[in-house]
């Protein structure tokens, strides 16, 4: 029977190929029947060689040290071997992001990285024996982990949770984790736009006290404080410092150990200045250029209508932005309101000496004609009588002299009216001259606290942006 030739490049595709590959190369007289017998026995031991070469997880030296540690491992018992030795917690933080700071509710969220590392006791292995293996890692839940809560925790941010921890040879755990913490702190905003906000972060063990479980550093509390090199710095907050205390909590039901991280952050102002506070001075030298106007003038009524139409606008522009706290009220909001309160006490008093110098003029020029009007109704009768008497009296010379002296009196009558008129407008002039003068008192009292208003607003701005800029 002719044999066939085998073609090498059909095993190189099938491992029991290959395996028959192999042995027809060491054997090459092998007949073609010997080779229809010994094919299935080639296809066992190509099996079988597969089979040793795969290596099994079971079999693998991960699995048998994670199932060393853990299969008698007891979650719910603190990891040390003498029960009066403390397990200590060393604790460590990065400020990631300021996201929101809620003035109104007294909340600040932030984005932090939080690491915790301790020792347990019961988790370590002699590397040696395991390949070399230095550090695996192990779920969290399957372990013992310190119950660390953050005390000014108000409420439950988006933070990714991460199910496994690492841990070494020696039984050092280390857990590290993003959070998005939303605390309770209180915010000041008088300072607003510079102010400076100061959020405490506190770590402690929600059961065990500090004789079960203490806290430490893990870095140095200079090296923390200083550390900005996480932070993002492309927000309307900017990151101080972080300092850190370390404290003991007294309390009824023990001494618990703590942790304090204070979060110093400040505002940056260069859009509150060009937004807020340079249309406000401007809009308070406008205002200040209104007191050179006469005080009698309309046109001064009129001009601060508008000035104070334009701070009610600017005063709900400056609403949306300006954050609200019912704690404190932001020092822009007092300098304004008090403006306004000078704005509109000006305009009261402008009013006020408009309505008098009115009224005066009126009852000036009444009294002359009420004058006049009755020296005519007296002259009527007279003239009456006049004519009854000369109707009884029959001398036309007596007639004559009658009617002389009528006109005489007629023109003394009128010069009296005219005199009255004149003695009458010089008192109402009298009158407009001291109310002029009393007004231009109370006016220019009235610019002069306007200008040292504004003269404190504007130094004490410059004073909050020295201290802003000197931390």
């Amino acid at each position: 029977m002719e044999r066939r030739p085998f073609r090498r490049n059909s095993a190189a595709f099938y491992p029991a190929g290959k395996f028959a590959f192999l042995f027809f190369e060491t054997f090459p007289g092998t007949p073609a029947s010997v080779m229809a017998c010994l094919w299935p026995c080639i296809l066992v031991a190509a099996s079988g060689i597969l089979a040793i070469d795969t290596p099994h997880p079971r079999n693998s030296v991960l699995h048998h040290l994670t199932k060393q540690l853990l299969q008698k491992y007891h979650k719910e018992v603190r990891p040390v071997h003498n029960w009066t030795k403390a397990t200590t917690v060393y604790l460590d933080l990065f400020v990631h992001a300021v996201l929101d700071v809620d003035t109104q509710n007294q909340k600040l969220k932030t984005s932090i990285w939080y690491r915790e590392v301790w020792v347990d006791e019961f988790l370590s292995w002699n590397s040696s024996m395991f390949d070399e293996i230095r550090e695996i890692s192990l779920p969290l839940s399957a372990i013992w982990a310190p119950d660390i809560i953050i005390n000014e925790f108000v409420d439950i941010g988006r933070s990714p949770d991460l199910a496994y921890v690492y841990v070494n040879s020696s039984g050092t755990i280390k857990n590290s984790k993003p959070i998005q913490v939303v605390s309770a702190c209180s915010l000041e905003t008088y300072a607003f736009p510079f102010d400076i906000q100061n959020c405490s972060l506190t770590f402690n063990s929600l059961l065990h006290t500090v004789e079960d479980v203490d806290l430490a550093f893990l870095r140095s509390r200079e090296e923390i404080k200083r550390d900005k090199k996480a932070f993002l710095n492309d927000s309307e907050w900017e990151l101080i410092s972080l300092p850190s205390t370390y404290s003991i909590l007294q309390s009824s039901a023990g001494d618990f150990a703590q942790i304090q991280f204070n979060v110093v952050i400040r505002r940056r102002p260069l859009v509150y200045v060009v937004n807020l506070l340079i249309p406000s001075i401007f809009l308070m030298l406008v205002d200040l250029g209104s007191f050179y106007l006469p005080l009698n003038c309309r046109v001064r009524i009129v001009f601060k209508t508008s000035v104070l139409v334009g701070y009610t606008v600017f005063r709900v522009n400056m609403s949306n932005e300006v954050p609200r706290s019912a704690g404190s009220i932001p020092l822009i909001g007092v300098f304004f309101t008090v403006c306004m309160a000078f704005l509109v006490l000006s305009l009261s008093k402008s009013i006020l000496l408009v309505k008098l110098l009115h009224n005066e003029q009126r009852s000036g020029q009444e009294q002359p004609l009420l004058c006049l009007r009755g020296d005519t109704d007296a002259d009527g009768p007279r003239m009456d009588a006049r004519a009854q008497h000369a109707g009884v009296t029959e001398s036309p010379i007596f007639q004559e002299h009658q009617a002389q002296s009528g006109t005489l009196k007629e023109v003394w009558f009128q010069l009296q009216s005219i005199s009255n008129y004149l003695r009458t407008q010089d008192q109402v002039d009298q009158q407009d001259v001291e109310w002029l003068s009393l007004l231009y008192r109370f006016d220019r009292l009235l610019f002069r606290s306007y200008l040292v208003m504004l003269g404190l607003y504007i130094i004490t701005l410059c004073s909050l942006w020295v201290l802003w800029s000197g931390l």
